[in-house]
């Protein structure tokens, strides 16, 4: 009896582990929810926060949504990425593990670290501290 009970205990535990496994191999959601998950992101994003410059006077503006239910990790983006007086605004975007993701007029994009090399614009090449949109969009900090 008492080695019924042991075999059964234990088939109990290892199944138990098996259903953790699982859960977690699937992507299914488990106790966190997806603000646990994201914070990671969201802290190292926060630190981008304030005025990045471009060139000839484009400029980005990153602050925290603080609008109701938006939560950590999501930001709004002004920005001036173009000459053209219509390509500027501000787009609302959501700290991923590559960076901020946001969509405006010409399609989705990734904000993501970088240096002045990175950004494939010459008035930048010096620059350490930057990020970069695509090949010719950056913005930089001194």
């Amino acid at each position: 009896m008492e080695k019924t009970a042991l075999a059964l205990s234990t088939l109990l535990l290892i199944s138990g582990c098996a259903q953790n496994s699982n859960t977690a191999a699937s992507g299914a959601p488990g106790s966190g929810t997806s603000t646990e998950q994201s914070e990671p992101h969201h802290q190292m994003t926060d630190q981008w926060l304030g005025r990045w410059v471009g060139v000839e006077g484009l400029f980005l503006d990153i602050s925290k949504d603080d609008s109701a239910g938006a939560g950590p990790g999501h930001y709004l983006l002004e920005m001036q990425y173009g000459l053209d007086a219509d390509q500027s605004g501000t787009f609302e975007g959501q700290a991923t593990a590559e960076g901020i993701s946001f969509s405006r007029e010409d399609g989705q994009h990734l904000l993501r670290a970088g240096d002045g090399e990175a950004t494939g614009m010459k008035w930048l090449l010096e620059k350490e501290d930057c990020l970069i949109v695509a090949t010719g969009e950056g913005y930089c900090r001194d």
